[in-house]
């Protein structure tokens, strides 16, 4: 009965330890974030795990990657997980950031009416598929916010020299991808999406392109600078940064969505 007693004793010590270890001084870790790698169900999937290993709590806010920086630029976050590159660099060269750390990359993909008017299936690039959309005035449903899939959709408009801003095909919405789908889905018009949001949502849009070099969509994690605003918490910042570009992260970050969707979404980019 003793040796039981004391080793009672010594199991609710070592998970005493343990519980210790995980204290921190600032638990809280503000991640803003954007909306692609919330609504496609990813934060959801490791937040737990994060937590877990790490004592942490995450916060987290979900917007336009623009809107998304600009919650690091206000000091509303400890760091920022974005997909704007040229944003990202102007954030860091402003004194805001720390570091951009591209982690991970998924691809933008165009869906559309299974009709497909304009003949974007078969396309070789976006910018191609671009193309054809304008040349038939094919309705085009864009985010229009500002963020990070916003970006590029621009980009490519710019690389063939239109600009499709006024135009009657062309529809802004000003929101979420999931909502942008959704227009599309009821005005049956294309739209540039990144895959994971569209296999997550619901909707009747069919994959016409998907996977061209034009399309590639990088990831990256930006801890806030203390230098700019003392309050940030760092420490919880580098934590996570460490977390999301560990072992276990980019073994979870690989194997996300293959059971769901039998594909593998999101790939891993190797830190040095």
């Amino acid at each position: 009965m003793k040796k039981l007693s004391i080793l009672l004793i010594v199991g609710v010590m070592l998970l005493s330890l343990a519980a210790c270890a995980k204290q921190v001084e600032n638990p809280v870790i503000r991640l803003s974030t954007t909306t692609s790698v919330n609504d496609s169900g990813l934060m959801a999937y490791l937040q737990p795990e994060f937590e877990k290993d790490t004592g942490y709590k995450l916060e987290i806010t979900s917007a336009g990657t623009g809107a998304a920086i600009e919650k690091g630029r206000m000091g509303d976050a400890d760091v920022l997980l974005v997909h704007a590159k040229a944003s990202e660099e102007e954030f860091i060269n402003e004194g805001y950031g720390e570091e951009r750390v591209p982690f991970m990359y998924n691809y933008f993909v165009i869906v559309g009416p299974e009709a497909d008017p304009a003949g974007v299936k078969g396309s070789t690039t976006a910018a191609e598929a671009f193309q054809k959309i304008a040349d038939a005035q094919a309705t085009f449903v864009s985010r229009g916010d500002d963020s990070g899939t916003h970006k590029a959709e621009l980009k490519i408009w710019s690389s063939i020299g239109i600009d499709p801003t006024g135009q009657p095909w062309y529809v802004s919405v000003g929101d979420s991808m999931g909502k942008t789908l959704t227009v599309g889905d009821e005005m049956g018009g294309y739209v540039f999406t990144d895959k994971a949001t569209y296999l997550a949502h619901d909707n009747s849009l069919s994959l016409l392109l998907e996977e061209t070099e034009d399309m590639k969509n990088t990831y990256s994690l930006i801890a806030i600078s203390p230098k700019r605003f003392a309050d940030t918490n760092a420490e919880g910042a580098q934590a996570f940064i460490k977390w999301m570009t560990s072992e276990k992260a980019s073994k979870m970050i690989e194997s996300y969505g293959v059971e769901q969707y039998g594909e593998q979404l999101f790939f891993v980019i190797p830190v040095e």
